[in-house]
């Protein structure tokens, strides 16, 4: 069952956080709240994908993780969508491409964790990704070095703004990233599949 695309305005910063979501837990939470306010977001959109390029094994059903999303995330500026299945697209890139349209004078980010900075040049079109949407940077555990080390960072290192910064990265003129450190949070995935917990 697809839902109704969300709601924006002109001239709000609105942080995308995509993903298999395959389960869904605390983790994506704690960056979700985290991200609201240290890169200044008016909201943040959950991007339920139907699956991901990368992975070889597909996700549970997209309604099933639907489901599970709104059960776990409860913030009155976060809203879970599965805006990707709608729209048709498949890639970061096609997406951010037709939210643009979608919603013009709207600024997006793009949220991630380190892990993914760490192999973000595999991605299709990553560095149109870079030098057109900001791109908010969470880092977990055991991803920092690599995410540090990471071809993306050492191509656009003169666009990453100090984590002091970090607040004004919604209006910031792309190529603009910020990197910011979260405490430790154990949650995983796959860890989560591993156990026979979903």
């Amino acid at each position: 069952m697809l839902h109704s695309f969300p709601v924006a305005k002109s001239g709000q910063v609105i942080g995308l956080l995509g993903g298999s979501f395959d389960p869904p837990h605390y983790g994506h939470v704690h960056i979700t709240t985290s991200a609201l306010t240290r890169f200044g977001l008016d909201r943040v959109w959950w991007l339920v994908s139907p699956g991901n390029p990368l992975k070889k094994n597909g996700p549970a059903p997209l309604e099933h993780r639907m489901q599970a999303a709104r059960g776990i995330m409860h913030h009155p500026r976060v809203t879970v969508t599965d805006i990707e299945a709608r729209l048709g697209t498949r890639y970061t890139a096609q997406t951010l491409v037709a939210l643009r349209r979608r919603y013009p004078g709207v600024r997006f980010v793009w949220l991630m964790g380190a892990d993914n900075l760490a192999q973000f040049h595999r991605w299709q079109d990553w560095r149109w990704i870079m030098d057109n949407v900001p791109v908010g940077v969470i880092a977990r555990p055991g991803d920092r070095i690599s995410a540090r080390l990471s071809k993306t960072a050492k191509i656009y290192a003169a666009a990453k703004l100090p984590g002091r910064a970090s607040h004004i990265l919604g209006h910031a003129q792309a190529p603009a990233w910020s990197f910011i450190n979260l405490p430790m949070s154990h949650h995983s995935s796959s860890a989560i599949r591993a156990r026979g917990e979903w």
